[in-house]
């Protein structure tokens, strides 16, 4: 039997295929020198008014709204929404710190609830027993790009009559039940930080089908002007206590990711293949489980893939250690965040928030490790990262 890579032994993977990310092209080069040249840069250019509208066709919304980063979305969907100082939204335990604390950018308290066990998004019986009288609205996060059960959540929400913002910053180009992702909540909020599957750096947008959002949106990226003011010159006045900031997003950007959505489709064709290659590679396989897509994801959008290591095969074997053999076998691996509440960024008093529920989360994050979206670009990575999880199968003693 041969030794593990981290004990000295031959590494498994000489040299994984992935995708250099952010992509790059000439073709998206030589249009960013046109309009470089054209000096419409920002203030609602054309670019951004196309980009717009592209993105909301493609995910089956009527509006978007272009900002500077996924973060600034979520605070000016709450903000659209009118939700502020003593209001309560349920947030997951397992996400980005970027979901609680634009709850508490907006004044309001961020209510954590527990994740499901499969799709580690949140769990609609924990959802519905955080609800108090304060609750306000609830945002679901697509983690990595699985779906949260959005009919679930959303008929526990109109039953008690809390707003829907769906967080897809993991998430681009999925659909559940026959519809984009992003087009079940009152608002959505996406990012294409340089990372995400869309990238351009940064940048973000959000999606509605209600007008009147759509307008709120807009003024409060944009200093409280209308989409219909000019530039420069004394617009309408935006709602008395609508908080509007600059969080304009740019023209470059627009450009950068409307080409982007161009190869999407390609994309998540390709990564849902590789899910499907690698889930048939690890079948019979004890202890080990991939990340579920959701009930009625297809296809699923993908930012990452969650390998889950929670059988008792696995169970006195550190994560930590567990990646570390993983990578020194040369499989492209990490850790999924820890619950928010836990996060080394997360800095908000113990009175700003509370937590409701969070087993799943303190668990599962101990368990549970990820390949990024760009390393499941070619099939045989599928195999490669299957032969090192085997491989490591067959020797985890030597963990101990």
């Amino acid at each position: 039997m041969q030794k593990l890579a981290i004990h000295g032994g031959e590494r498994l993977i000489e040299k994984y295929p992935t995708l250099t990310w952010p992509p790059t092209s000439q073709k998206t080069a030589d249009k960013l020198t046109q309009l470089y040249m054209s000096r419409q840069w920002s203030f609602n250019s054309p670019a951004e008014q196309e980009f717009e509208s592209a993105y909301a066709a493609y995910h089956g919304a009527k509006f978007g709204v272009f900002m500077a980063n996924g973060t600034v979305t979520l605070e000016c969907a709450l903000e659209a929404l009118g939700i502020g100082e003593g209001d309560e939204v349920i947030v997951p335990s397992l996400t980005w710190i970027a979901t609680a604390m634009s709850v508490r950018y907006v004044g309001a308290i961020p209510v954590f609830a527990d994740i499901e066990g499969d799709t580690l998004c949140l769990c609609p019986k924990a959802f519905e027993a955080a609800i108090t009288p304060r609750t306000k609205a609830v945002i679901p996060v697509h983690l990595y790009g699985s779906t949260a059960d959005l009919h679930s959540i959303i008929a526990i929400a109109k039953k008690h009559g809390i707003a829907v913002i769906e967080d897809c910053a993991h998430m681009q180009g999925g659909f559940w039940d026959g519809r984009g992702v992003g087009s079940w909540g009152e608002i959505s909020s996406f990012s294409f930080q340089q990372s995400k599957t869309l990238a351009a750096g940064e940048s973000g947008i959000c999606l509605t089908n209600d007008s009147k959002l759509a307008e709120l949106l807009y003024r409060c990226k944009h200093i409280g002007y209308s989409r219909y003011d000019k530039q420069g010159q004394a617009g309408t006045p935006p709602p008395v206590g609508l908080r509007c900031h600059n969080y304009r997003g740019n023209a470059m950007q627009a450009l950068i990711l409307q080409d982007q959505l161009e190869e999407l489709p390609k994309l998540i064709k390709t990564y849902n293949a590789f899910r499907d290659a690698f889930a048939a590679e690890l079948e019979g396989l004890p202890g080990v489980r991939l990340q579920a897509r959701g009930k009625l994801a297809d296809p699923q959008g993908f930012y990452a893939l969650g390998i889950i290591f929670d059988g008792k095969e696995w169970s006195n074997i550190p994560l930590a250690k567990i990646t570390e053999a993983l990578g020194a076998e040369g499989m492209p691996v990490g850790q999924t965040y820890g619950p928010v509440y836990k996060h080394l960024l997360f800095n908000l008093k113990p009175d700003e928030y509370v937590l409701h529920s969070g087993a799943n989360a303190d668990q599962l994050c101990t368990r549970t490790a990820q390949i990024m979206h760009h390393n499941m670009y070619h099939l045989e990575g599928a195999q490669l990262c299957a032969a090192a999880i085997r491989k490591l199968f067959e020797q985890r003693g030597s963990l101990l």
